[in-house]
């Protein structure tokens, strides 16, 4: 087998109904573009057998899961599947197809044109965007960025969907609370140059949303950590916005 050079880490606790046709869509994708790339599920031990299917999905497509013993979270979910992936390239996506696998290509190509560190998956550049999203999850997401821009250059520090060099991420002590593993990564990471390339998020049409006030108020707590680390380790970073093409 080849060793892959993009390793994709999907955290899940309940995500069932859609892994399969997420997987599916990346594997093709891989095929599509001659990408080495392997999949790694981390599953929290999900009550609907999430990690079971998983376990299946391996038999057929380029897949390994990773099995923890409960609900643990989804920073340290990214982190064990970071320390488990072969790639030298790691990838984060949600498991519900709200982050487009066909993205992907785009987004690797950017990592190697601009020779970044990490690339986002961004909503908030020109050409990027959010569907299905009632007004104030879209009030809370730009809040978030917002608190975020002081901290870095990016215009999307909080998405879900990012490409980082594991050279970049190798023996960073993460402290990430909730969803915001990419911000802990931009701030605490050897992130010299970032690139955004823009994507349309569609809100999850399967399962419950993770989202919630108790995360919100648990954000607003990493941020404030963030400043504090980052006023006492300044790091310069050197920005670039991939067009709306995904081409230079």
């Amino acid at each position: 087998m080849t060793t892959p050079t993009l390793s994709i880490i999907i955290p899940t606790y309940n995500e069932r109904t859609r892994l399969g046709e997420l997987v599916e869509a990346i594997s093709a994708v891989f095929d599509r573009h001659a990408i080495a790339g392997e999949i790694i599920v981390v599953d929290d031990n999900s009550p609907d057998g999430t990690g079971q299917f998983a376990d299946s999905l391996a038999e057929r497509y380029p897949v390994r899961v990773v099995h923890r013993a409960g609900k643990l979270g989804l920073g340290s979910a990214v982190i064990e599947g970071f320390a488990a992936a072969m790639g030298s390239v790691l990838g984060v996506m949600d498991a519900d197809l709200s982050h487009p696998p066909e993205a992907l290509p785009r987004m690797l190509e950017a990592l190697n044109t601009w020779q970044a560190d990490l690339v986002i998956g961004s909503r908030y550049i020109p050409g990027g965007g959010t569907k299905n999203w009632p007004f104030v999850r879209r009030a809370m997401s730009r809040l978030a960025c917002l608190l975020a821009w002081p901290l870095t250059s990016a215009r999307d520090a909080t998405s879900g969907y990012f490409l980082i060099r594991r050279h970049a991420s190798e023996n960073v002590r993460i402290q990430a609370r909730g969803f915001k593993i990419c911000l802990e990564l931009l701030v605490r990471g050897r992130i010299r140059t970032i690139v955004e390339v823009p994507y349309e998020f569609a809100d999850r049409a399967a399962g419950e949303s993770k989202m919630s006030w108790r995360e919100a108020s648990g954000y607003f707590r990493q941020v404030w950590d963030l400043y504090l680390y980052r006023r006492a380790h300044p790091q310069p970073q050197t920005y670039h916005r991939a067009p709306r093409t995904g081409s230079r």
